[in-house]
């Protein structure tokens, strides 16, 4: 057993080189492609791309896991991943701007398709290597692979893009893919039984039955559609603050206040892990939720490096209790035999916020909330004195927007009772 852990923390090692790379990837496109046009709707455009094939392939990636050798998929997903790299760094070397971003797009879903393969596998490698009372021990690594393109990448890329080009930071991850691979290869060749777990499975019965599982019981389908708005409220921000932050400073402090913010998530992990939460679960969820939308309006209110980095940490300090109160008034309501149905199209309903916000949020700030708050725009003379005016403070008037948003949904949960009465913990008998 002691052997299978060891090789299950040099999975973990090698997974999280791979999503450092793919972090500092997803970074310094963003970056790039908002400095080269200035369009807040191309760089949410480019997330949308990223993000939707993960999105919807994800519930097959994991019927998948469960079907074949989950060491191949992961080999596979991050071999192939590298096509959508190379057609990055050939779009990067072409003459005019739309086809460098045409040929962006392109790379970032071949990408993601292939990408989505990795997760669910590395995922269900857990099950295979590890006894059930190292569960809790790899969680923490888990969740930590998970985030690294978050805490690690964003800082990272800042560095390297304030010192050298997006091309350096490409290979950089090409050579991560490079590394990942026989490490991959030499923990599937040491197990005993790499094959396939399964060959059955019903996509259509699956879907149909995970549907009726949330959509029955009123209490878990109201948190699946404050899931939409939540995700597009937290879309909103992760579009918007590169050119919120870009316009009076530089990439490399964009990618410190990345790290720093994101850190809180380790940090309220830390305080959640460090005591046993009973009851009061709608009211953890709202309270936390509240104080998310208080630091959506902190974060964006006034241009100050200071400010920002507090806020963005109080923000993501708090998303860990929400995430906390949400699973677990779902995971005690439906048996366990069926959480996989149903967690799969809880994530894909749930997440259509982010498709909204990274399709939508960045042409609202280009061609509505940026024109306003320009020189001699409609806002300048009244709220541009609160908030401020000029380049970027479009992207901040939508942020305040969208936590002031959040804040009102969140007081709705709290006096919600079909979600209260979740807290009882009844599972709903299907056939």
């Amino acid at each position: 057993m002691r052997t299978n852990y060891h090789k299950f923390l040099l999975l973990c090692l090698a997974s999280l080189v791979s999503a450092t790379g793919s972090g500092m990837t997803a970074f310094a496109l963003g970056v790039y492609t908002y400095q080269q046009t200035g369009l807040s709707s191309l760089t949410g455009l480019l997330m949308l791309l990223g993000f939707l094939p993960s999105l919807l392939l994800t519930p097959l990636a994991g019927i998948l896991a469960d079907c074949y050798d989950r060491r191949l998929l992961m080999m596979l997903g991050d071999g192939c991943s590298m096509i959508g790299l190379l057609v990055i760094l050939f779009s990067l070397t072409l003459p005019h701007q739309r086809e460098v971003i045409l040929g962006l797009g392109l790379g970032v879903v071949i990408s993601a398709i292939f990408s989505s393969l990795v997760e669910p596998a590395f995922r269900a490698t857990v099950s295979d290597l590890l006894e059930k009372e190292d569960y809790s021990k790899a969680s923490g690594m888990v969740q930590l692979v998970a985030s690294s393109r978050y805490l690690l990448s964003p800082v990272l890329a800042g560095l390297l893009l304030s010192m050298a080009g997006i091309q350096t930071i490409i290979w950089i991850d090409l050579m991560t893919v490079l590394l990942t691979l026989p490490i991959t290869y030499l923990v599937r060749r040491e197990m005993k039984n790499p094959g396939k777990v399964s060959s059955r499975f019903s996509i259509k019965n699956d879907i149909k039955h995970g549907f009726h599982l949330i959509y029955e019981k009123k209490g878990i389908w109201f948190l699946v559609l404050f899931g939409i708005l939540i995700s597009f409220y937290l879309g909103t921000i992760e579009t918007l603050m590169t050119p919120m932050i870009l316009a009076f400073s530089s990439e490399r402090f964009l990618g410190t206040a990345t790290t720093i913010s994101a850190s809180g998530m380790l940090v309220g992990g830390l305080i959640l892990g460090s005591f046993q939460i009973k009851k009061g679960f709608t009211r953890i969820l709202s309270f936390s939720l509240m104080t998310v939308a208080l630091a959506m309006i902190g974060f964006a209110a006034r241009e100050s490096k200071l400010s920002l980095c507090l806020f963005g940490f109080i923000l993501f300090a708090a998303l860990p209790f929400a995430n906390m109160a949400i699973d677990y008034l779902i995971r005690t309501n439906i048996s366990a035999e069926n959480q996989g149905k149903a967690w799969g199209l809880i994530g894909i309903i749930s997440q259509i916020g982010y498709i909204l916000a990274y399709g939508g949020i960045g042409l609202v700030n280009d061609y509505i909330s940026q024109p306003l708050l320009n020189p001699h725009g409609l806002l300048v003379d009244n709220l541009g004195k609160i908030i401020g005016s000029g380049q970027g403070r479009g992207a901040a008037l939508l942020i305040i927007i969208a936590g002031f948003l959040l804040f009102v949904t969140a007081l709705s949960l709290f006096k919600n009772t079909d979600i209260k009465l979740l807290e009882d913990g009844h599972v709903l008998e299907t056939a």
